[in-house]
C-alpha cells in the first residue's frame, strides 16, 4: 500500500489546469517549481504512516484503526486543543514556521464548522448533512485544503454596484439539477496548486441586494473551466545554496472561473448573504484556524532569531552592546508570542453551544495583529546584524571545490567557524531575507490577517471598553 504522501501526490493527477508562465503544467510533482515543495509536504503527510511520530501529530479515529492529523480533531477537553497545538507546532518546526498554509489552517476551518454543525445547520436546512460528509471525507482522504477569500483588485473605490465590477468578481451563472455554475475570480490562493479543494466564500459582508454574489462553497481543484494562475515561482534548485527557496516555495495564485459547476453538495450556502457572513465569522471555527497561525508563527519567530544569533556569533558582533540590544529585541518578540499562545490555551473555556473547547480569542487576535509589526522588525534586524555581508558570498557553495577554494576558505572564515560554513549560514540568511522567497514572506506577515490597520481597530471595537473607562470615572467621582 502507498503511503500517505505518494497518495496526497497522485491525487494531483486530477486534470486540473495549472498555469505557469503560460504553459499548462502537465505533471506537478516533477516539475522545478513544485518539486521541493511537494517533497516537503509529502514528508508531513507520510508522519501519520510513521508509528515513531504520529502522535505527534495526528489521533486515532474513534471506531476505526486509523490515524488523523489532529487539525481535525475536535476539542472537548484541554486534553484535545493542547494536542492540536502540538500538531501545529512539530509541522511548523520541521518547516521553520517558512510554510504557512500547509493545509491544518482550512482543516481547521472544516472542523470548526463540523463542531458545529447542528448550530450552522440553523442557517440552511441541508447545511449540517453537508459539513458532516464533508468533515469526514476531508479527514478519512487526509486532503489537502486552502482557502481563496478575497475578490481580485480591479478597483477598490468601487463595489457591486458597477456592473463592470460585478461580473469580474466570482458569482452564479446559473443553476441547474446537478448544482450552480459560477464565473469570475477569486484570489490569493496560497497553495492552489497542489490543494485537493478550495473552501471558498467572501472575506467580506456582501449586500443582499447581490445574491448571485452570496455563497459558501467547496470546490475541487480539477474541476472543468477552473483555471489555477500561479505567480512567478520563487523556487530554487539546490538546498546548499538555497535552502528555503529549495524547499519551501509555498505557490500562489488567482483563481480563474470559466463557468464551473459546483456539485449541490458542495454548496453550502447560496444566494443567503446573511447566512454566508455568519458562516464566514463563526467564531468557533475561526478561532480554531487562527489558533494554527499564532502557533506557527512562534516557529518562524523563532528560527529568524536562530539565523540572527549565528550570523552575530560568525562574524563577531554579538558582544557589542547595540547588537545584544537588537538581539534581546528577538528574545522579547519570541516571548511574546509564545505567551499569548499559552494565554490564549490556559484561559480557554467550553463553547455551550457546541461544548467545543475553544482558546481565548482575544490573545489569538492580538497575537495576529502584532505579527504584522514583529515579522519585518525581525528581519529588519536580521539585515542590520549581517549589513553587506549578505551581498559578498560567492554565487555557488560549490566554488569551494573549485580553483579558488583555498583564498575562499582563506577570506570567507568566521570567528569560530570556518569559510564553508559561514557562506552557507549567510546563504540561508539571504533566502530568509533577501531572496523573492523572503520578499514574499515579509509580506505575506504583513497582510495574510487582512488589514492591520481594520484588525486593530476592530480589537479596539469589540472591546470591552467599560472595563477600562468605568474606574477612570470612578476615581474622577472619588477626587471631587
Amino acid at each position: 500500500m502507498s503511503s500517505r504522501g505518494n497518495r496526497f501526490l497522485d491525487s494531483l493527477n486530477d486534470g486540473r489546469s495549472v498555469w505557469l508562465d503560460n504553459d499548462k503544467v502537465s505533471d506537478l510533482p516533477s516539475h522545478p517549481a513544485f518539486t521541493g515543495t511537494l517533497n516537503t509536504i509529502s514528508r508531513l503527510f507520510d508522519f501519520l504512516d510513521d508509528s515513531k511520530v504520529r502522535d505527534h501529530v495526528g489521533y486515532p479515529v474513534t471506531g476505526s484503526d486509523k490515524y488523523a492529523h489532529s487539525s481535525f480533531l475536535v476539542p472537548y477537553s484541554a486534553e484535545d486543543l493542547a494536542r492540536r497545538s502540538h500538531a501545529f507546532s512539530y509541522w511548523a518546526k520541521e518547516t521553520n514556521g517558512v510554510m504557512s498554509r500547509l493545509s491544518d489552517y482550512a482543516r481547521s476551518l472544516v472542523t470548526g464548522w463540523y463542531g458545529s454543525r447542528k448550530q450552522l445547520g440553523k442557517l440552511d436546512s441541508q447545511l449540517e448533512s453537508k459539513i458532516s460528509a464533508y468533515y469526514q471525507e476531508a479527514r478519512d482522504k487526509d486532503l489537502f485544503l486552502t482557502t481563496s477569500l478575497l475578490d481580485p483588485q480591479i478597483d477598490r473605490s468601487k463595489g457591486l454596484d458597477d456592473q463592470r465590477i460585478a461580473e469580474r468578481y466570482l458569482h452564479v451563472v446559473k443553476e441547474t439539477s446537478e448544482g450552480i455554475v459560477l464565473s469570475g475570480a477569486k484570489m490569493i490562493a496560497t497553495g492552489a496548486p497542489y490543494t485537493n479543494d478550495f473552501l471558498i466564500f467572501s472575506f467580506n459582508k456582501v449586500d443582499v441586494r447581490h445574491s448571485k454574489h452570496a455563497h459558501a462553497i467547496i470546490v475541487p481543484a480539477g474541476s472543468k473551466g477552473l483555471h489555477i494562475v500561479c505567480r512567478e515561482s520563487f523556487a530554487e534548485v539546490g538546498v546548499q545554496d538555497h535552502p528555503l527557496s529549495a524547499r519551501y516555495d509555498e505557490m500562489d495564485a488567482v483563481l480563474l472561473f470559466d463557468e464551473v459547476l459546483v456539485p449541490w453538495e458542495r454548496v453550502l450556502i447560496n444566494g443567503d448573504a446573511d447566512a454566508v457572513w455568519k458562516l464566514r465569522s463563526h467564531v468557533s471555527s475561526n478561532t480554531l484556524a487562527f489558533h494554527q497561525t499564532i502557533v506557527r508563527f512562534v516557529a518562524k519567530l523563532e528560527f529568524v532569531t536562530g539565523v540572527t544569533f549565528a550570523v552575530a556569533d560568525a562574524i563577531g558582533v554579538n558582544g557589542f552592546l547595540h547588537v545584544q540590544e537588537k538581539l534581546g529585541e528577538l528574545i522579547t518578540q519570541i516571548d511574546t508570542m509564545k505567551a499569548l499562545v499559552i494565554a490564549s490555551e490556559a484561559q480557554a473555556k467550553v463553547d455551550p453551544a457546541t461544548g467545543m473547547w475553544l482558546p481565548e480569542a482575544s490573545y489569538i487576535d492580538t497575537a495576529r495583529s502584532i505579527g504584522t509589526k514583529l515579522y519585518p522588525r525581525a528581519i529588519e534586524i536580521l539585515q542590520q546584524v549581517g549589513a553587506g555581508g549578505f551581498v559578498q558570498t560567492p554565487a555557488k557553495m560549490s566554488q569551494f571545490d573549485g580553483p579558488l577554494s583555498d583564498l575562499l576558505n582563506l577570506y570567507f572564515e568566521g570567528v569560530s567557524i570556518n569559510a564553508e560554513n559561514k557562506v552557507q549560514l549567510f546563504k540561508l540568511a539571504w533566502d530568509l531575507l533577501g531572496s523573492q522567497l523572503g520578499s514574499r514572506h515579509e509580506l505575506y506577515e504583513r497582510f495574510y490577517a487582512g488589514d492591520p490597520v481594520r484588525s486593530f481597530a476592530n480589537q479596539y471595537l469589540s472591546s470591552d471598553k467599560s472595563a477600562l473607562v468605568d474606574p477612570i470615572w470612578k476615581l474622577l467621582r472619588q477626587s471631587r
